[in-house]
């Protein structure tokens, strides 16, 4: 139930939000200014309407009352004064009913008259009114594709962003280079790298003689002397060592 009720004012409020649209509120007012400006000439219309009858009445009046005078003076013409009597009697109750809608009519001529004049009024004022409507619609339209845009670029970012990723691989990179010159040196120090060594030396030795035969081949330098070299030993190891390398040397195999 709780969900069928927050569908229902999601619903109300998407509808109040569309209501509320600038364009649909100016359109809605647009519409009621015309309405409300063709009621107003609906009711001018009946107004003049009434003042033209009024001014039809008196103007049949006026025809009547020189109509009746006419008679009564062709009456007295004839001799026939009492013809003439009625006739003039007639034409005061008309002059009569004249004089009595003056005024009437009077305030109909100024009223359409006013009624005119405020109906230009209107017709100006709506005029006006839907000028500034379509400006402020051009308004909405130019917020709306500010907005648009505002919202498409808070999306770009034009920081380093990345510069951390940058810099922690930079670190892993430190790391591993420094572990490998650790690597590197433990190597070196270690058995297996002596025994390299001794064999980078060994065959630097070789290298050497070889290169010495070429050149005493071709003249370019005094045959080398061989001259050995006893190093005392000077550890139990160095010893040990020596004794190993006599051992060898005569043939005996280490026990």
């Amino acid at each position: 139930m709780q969900r069928f009720f927050r569908w229902l004012k999601a619903l109300f409020n998407r509808g109040m939000d569309k209501l509320e649209d600038p364009e649909i509120m100016l359109d809605q007012a647009k519409r009621d200014m015309q309405e409300a400006l063709v009621s107003n000439r609906e009711k001018a219309v009946q107004a003049i309407t009434q003042r033209n009858r009024l001014q039809q009445m008196m103007d049949e009046q006026v025809r009547k009352s020189a109509q009746l005078e006419g008679q009564a003076t062709m009456a007295l013409k004839q001799n026939n004064r009492d013809l003439a009597r009625q006739f003039m009697r007639e034409k005061a109750t008309t002059d009569g009913s004249i004089e009595a809608m003056k005024p009437t009519l009077a305030g109909l001529n100024d009223t359409v008259d006013q009624v005119k004049v405020a109906i230009k009024r209107q017709e100006e004022e709506i005029r006006k009114k839907l000028a500034e409507a379509l400006a402020l619609k051009a308004q909405w339209k130019s917020a709306q594709i500010q907005t648009s845009i505002t919202k498409a670029l808070e999306g770009l970012t034009f920081e380093n962003e990345y510069e951390g990723s940058f810099a922690a691989a930079r670190d892993r990179i430190k790391d591993k280079t420094s572990e490998a010159s650790a690597r590197q040196e433990m190597f070196g120090t270690s058995v297996a790298g002596k025994v390299m060594q001794m064999e980078d030396t060994s065959m630097d030795m070789q290298a050497d003689e070889d290169l010495r035969k070429l050149e005493e081949k071709l003249g370019m330098a005094a045959p080398a002397t061989t001259s050995t070299v006893t190093t005392a030993p000077t550890t139990d190891v160095d010893a040990q060592l020596d004794d190993l390398e006599k051992r060898l040397n005569q043939g005996q195999t280490p026990s």
